[in-house]
């Protein structure tokens, strides 16, 4: 067999059984792949996990269909410890063909608590390792060894030198892969026995992405210097290598030629940022160029166009995994931060900068050119993987509900303390990244970790926020699925539903400067150990404006400039909170493609989407916008069929200009996920 997915998709013949119960406590069902695969045969998959929730999206979906003699291919799936399936229903039990996988007997010669501790994403590089290196029984620390060698590259005993070293980081770092820690310990225990990385802050760098590269940011101005000064010794001599937070190598290589091919990625992409320097004329005309500042706008001109020219080559395809895409729309949004910047300096570009034949007007074609092209990728390749999202591992998160779950799991490890939710509606990925550049110049000593995870669709906040509230797909809330009044109490549900009690639960509404003195007293009450924060302000300037994006940005960067974020971080910091921040969904700007005259048969008119009670009513206007998608009812209620706008346009008049959201762009489902604690 030529991939482990042909072990499980083997036992999945359609129309054998109408109900076939899984154990599956490696949670392998649940991998995308193995998902579409399964929804491509005809497979439905339930998930046992919470009784109740489970009984009424059984009941309310297929038992129905098997009351009526219709035939269906139902998979149960339960992430027992062990093969055991007891624990479901008895009624099921009776009629359901029973299977089971495990991570075990795929790989059966590698250490069982070793490879569970991988993501799925990792396993095909470890079956194809197994296929064409065919080992013997191997225990712990051999496994470990084998897996950071043929699924991570990592040869220890070929870094020798820094260099060896930090080009390792920089690959695994700049490609986002997360090594388990069960793996990095092994790793950085194999680099200890190196005496060159003995003063080496390698338990931060090596397993902290966000840590690797303040280490590499700290030190860029200390190697400009000696490249400027000829000698490293002058480094000392002005005492640029004092107080580092990180410690280790002063001067980094970064002209290594391992090194240096990613260095103007990182600055691109936001990962590094340029620094001042007293000779950066000298330095312009030099290959570190991207790292200086030179004139703020001929350097995000240049930026711009070198990002758009760096991503052309890279946008996933539809058989891309949802990592692929999440990495992908961080660089998306800083295109999009650095195009509306540049509108009003385009004339600049044409005499200053070598922009070829894309002068002024160029670089704006350029832009529609590629987010063309990632819309018709983005939308090809969601329509075709959304439906394995909902059920991935909640650590790390992938979806917006999974968010409660990966806090509750955050507090169940360390025993006791305290979290935070803060939801700011309708912040988009290139929003976040204006708040986070006025915050970190507020605030730069604070550590921020961000990614990007994907909101529900239809992307609107009684859908994808009350998801995110409630830790649970949209099916299970089909009463308020049109309102947001029910949030609270799914918010304080989940969290009694995991073992806590009401008294250490809050969520507080509309949070702005007038109600952070609310905040202030609730967390006051030691009691509380679970806060979920709305801050609709974001929300509000985008329903507001009508001056585009860039009009938006310049509302949003104003806003943080104020300065009310940091100040709400700082008071929740302040009382031992872990913040968790994020979005319920992003937005666009959308052009007009006409208004439905359809009165009072939809349950939502949103600009970019319509819901319908039943598929007739979708199909009357689906007539008439025959570019409109019929969006499936993947994780939504029997009676919520939404109708999406097309490509980047809106359900208003023909022509008018509006930020809106609710449709499928990537701009619009993907939102950020950002942690944030004391160091």
């Amino acid at each position: 067999m030529n991939s482990w997915r042909d072990h499980i998709l083997k036992e999945f013949t359609p129309q054998i059984a109408r109900l076939t119960l899984v154990a599956d406590p490696d949670g392998l069902l649940t991998e995308e792949g193995i998902v579409v695969a399964l929804r491509e045969r005809g497979f439905e998959l339930l998930e046992f996990d919470d009784p109740v929730a489970f009984r009424f999206s059984y009941e309310s979906k297929y038992r129905s269909l098997w009351d009526r003699g219709e035939i269906t291919d139902l998979v149960v799936i339960l992430r027992s410890a062990t093969d055991d399936l007891s624990s479901l229903p008895y009624d099921f039990l009776c009629v359901g063909r029973k299977l089971s996988f495990n991570l075990g007997e795929l790989f059966p010669n590698l250490s069982y608590p070793v490879i569970m501790s991988l993501d799925h994403n990792n396993l095909d590089a470890l079956y194809q390792a197994q296929i064409r290196y065919k080992p013997e029984k191997l225990g712990d620390n051999a496994t470990k060894d084998f897996i950071l060698r043929h699924v991570f590259e990592i040869a220890p005993e070929l870094i020798k030198q820094p260099p060896d070293l930090l080009r390792v980081l920089l690959r695994l770092h700049y490609r986002e892969q997360r090594i388990p820690s069960i793996l990095d310990e092994r790793f950085i225990y194999l680099l200890r026995q190196n005496k060159y990385f003995d003063a080496w802050p390698l338990e931060r760098v090596a397993s902290d992405r966000e840590a690797f590269f303040e280490f590499l940011q700290e030190r860029w101005p200390i190697f400009l210097e000696g490249l400027t000064q000829g000698e490293t010794a002058i480094v000392s001599e002005k005492g640029l290598a004092d107080n580092l937070k990180y410690p280790g190598l002063p001067v980094i290589p970064f002209d290594h030629d391992d090194i240096r091919i990613y260095i103007d990625n990182l600055f691109l992409e936001g990962m590094l940022h340029p620094v001042q320097h007293p000779k950066s004329d000298m330095l312009s005309k030099m290959w570190v160029v991207s790292g200086i500042q030179v004139d703020p706008e001929l350097d995000t001109l240049r930026r711009l166009q070198k990002l758009m020219k760096s991503i052309e080559g890279s946008i996933p395809d539809s058989e891309g995994k949802h990592q692929d895409w999440l990495i992908f729309a961080h660089r998306w949004a800083e295109v999009i931060v650095l195009f509306y910047q540049t509108e009003k300096y385009v004339e600049l570009a044409s005499s200053q900068l070598d922009f070829k034949s894309r002068q002024d007007a160029g670089t704006t074609n350029q832009f529609q050119i590629l987010q063309e092209r990632i819309d018709k990728a983005f939308l090809c390749w969601i329509q075709k993987r959304y439906g394995g999202l909902y059920n991935q591992p909640p650590v790390p998160p992938v979806m917006v509900h999974h968010i409660p779950r990966a806090m509750e799991r955050y507090m169940r490890s360390i025993g006791r303390g305290k979290v935070a939710l803060i939801l700011i509606d309708g912040m988009a990925f290139d929003s976040w990244l204006v708040i986070r550049e006025e915050f970190v110049k507020q605030r730069p000593q604070l550590p921020i970790r961000e990614r990007a995870i994907f909101g529900w669709i239809p992307t609107i906040t009684s859908v994808s926020r009350q998801a995110a509230f409630a830790g649970k797909p949209p099916i299970y809330f089909p009463n308020s699925i049109n309102t947001t009044e029910r949030e609270p109490v799914l918010w304080s549900q989940f969290w009694m539903d995991h073992g806590f009690t009401q008294t250490e639960i809050a969520y507080v509404k509309g949070v702005n400067e007038t109600k952070i003195n609310a905040v202030d007293e609730i967390t006051s009450d030691q009691r509380i150990r679970i806060l979920g924060l709305i801050v609709d302000t974001v929300d509000k300037i985008m329903h507001g404006m009508e001056l585009g994006l860039a009009g938006m940005h310049n509302q949003v960067r104003q806003w943080a400039k104020e300065g009310f974020l940091g100040k709400l971080i700082d008071l929740l910091l302040e009382r031992n909170y872990k913040i968790f921040l994020t979005s319920d969904h992003g937005s666009i700007e959308a052009k007009g493609c006409g208004r439905p005259t359809e009165g009072s048969i939809a349950d939502v008119r949103g600009e970019r989407v319509r819901i319908y009670p039943n598929s007739i009513l979708r199909k009357t206007t689906k007539e008439k916008f025959p570019e409109a998608i019929e969006w499936p009812q993947i994780g939504l209620p029997q009676d919520y069929l939404p109708l999406l706008a097309p490509d980047r346009a809106a359900f208003i008049h023909t022509g008018e200009q509006i930020i809106a959201h609710g449709g499928i762009s990537l701009e619009e489902v993907t939102v950020p996920y950002v942690q944030i604690e004391r160091s």
